[in-house]
């Protein structure tokens, strides 16, 4: 039985990659050459697409927003139940966006080069088409694969409407940091350690520095803060002083891909709209990371609502 505080409808804008993984037994240094005894494997991916498809397979109607390339048999590639393809656009002159993973056999930990493809062909007036899409959400989430100005955008169409936002500040910029406009529109941000130092400038190796890193964004405009802090779990607060860490659930880290994609699709499935049971929606986001970190792939791995279900009646 599904629980009443669940979010009904969620829109995804974002992201798809074809990922192309290849393990091996360790990272090769610079100039090495390594050899692995695993060949490529492909596989639907991207930020956007993971945490859609995490959101779907917890149980919640997901409204994807993406652009793909023409060759891209959505039939077949984004066959998943509760994920509506309605709002995925696709793009004229530009192939599927790819993804090139190398993971680590040794420690589970990726390395990860992006080409944009249709991604990037993305625009503000794309996203502005399938405003209806958003209106009709509980809450929208985006990442930064896609333009910038395509976030700004839905975010503006997501305050018009009363949608709460969730932005994933991933890929963070190498340079100049994020608009104040989008942070202004942003009402949960879910960065991780190396994300929010980018932001803020305050490394993370502490509770007492991750309450000075929630503390840039509530000047900004931003009401929730949550802090991805790998194995350790995440940390969390409300600019009404609610704060707190959610442990991580312990696992043999098997590939980390998708990891935090999981924990936010998946969490976001449980809040309600006045988010007071954020730790709790957060132990569930945690609960089906686990899971994914433990198995092999990017959307492969992302569990389903009756696999998270088990993992927490297993660790009451």
């Amino acid at each position: 039985m599904k629980e009443t505080n669940m979010a009904k409808i969620i829109t995804v804008l974002g992201s798809t990659n074809i990922d192309k993984v290849v393990s091996v037994p360790r990272f090769a240094t610079s100039g090495e050459t390594l050899h692995t005894p695993n060949h490529q494997v492909e596989a639907m991916g991207g930020k956007g697409l993971n945490q859609g498809v995490a959101v779907a397979r917890s149980g919640v109607k997901t409204n994807m927003i993406t652009k793909v390339g023409k060759e891209l048999d959505l039939s077949k590639n984004m066959n998943v139940e509760n994920l509506s393809t309605e709002h995925v656009m696709l793009s004229e002159g530009e192939e599927t966006g790819q993804a090139y993973i190398t993971v680590s056999e040794e420690t589970g930990d990726n390395i990860i080069h992006i080409y944009g493809g249709a991604n990037a062909d993305m625009t503000a007036a794309d996203v502005r088409a399938h405003a209806e899409a958003i209106a009709e959400s509980d809450f929208v989430i985006a990442q930064l694969e896609t333009p910038m100005e395509t976030v700004i955008e839905g975010f503006k169409i997501a305050r018009e409407n009363g949608v709460k936002t969730i932005l994933n500040p991933a890929p963070m910029p190498e340079m100049g940091g994020l608009p104040a406009e989008l942070l202004s529109l942003t009402d949960i941000i879910v960065p991780n350690e190396h994300e929010t130092f980018i932001l803020t400038g305050i490394e993370v190796t502490d509770e007492h520095s991750m309450l000075h890193n929630a503390a840039y964004y509530f000047e900004r405009g931003i009401d929730t803060v949550i802090i991805t802090i790998g194995s350790e779990g995440s940390f969390y607060m409300r600019d009404n002083g609610d704060e707190g860490i959610v442990p991580a659930f312990k696992v043999n880290a098997v590939d980390t891909t998708a990891a935090g994609d999981t924990f936010i699709g998946a969490t976001a499935t449980r809040l309600n709209k006045d988010l007071d049971n954020l730790a709790e929606a957060m132990r569930y986001g945690s609960a089906a990371s686990s899971l994914t970190v433990s198995r092999a792939g990017a959307q492969p791995s992302i569990p389903t609502e009756a696999e998270v279900l088990a993992v927490l009646e297993a660790n009451k």
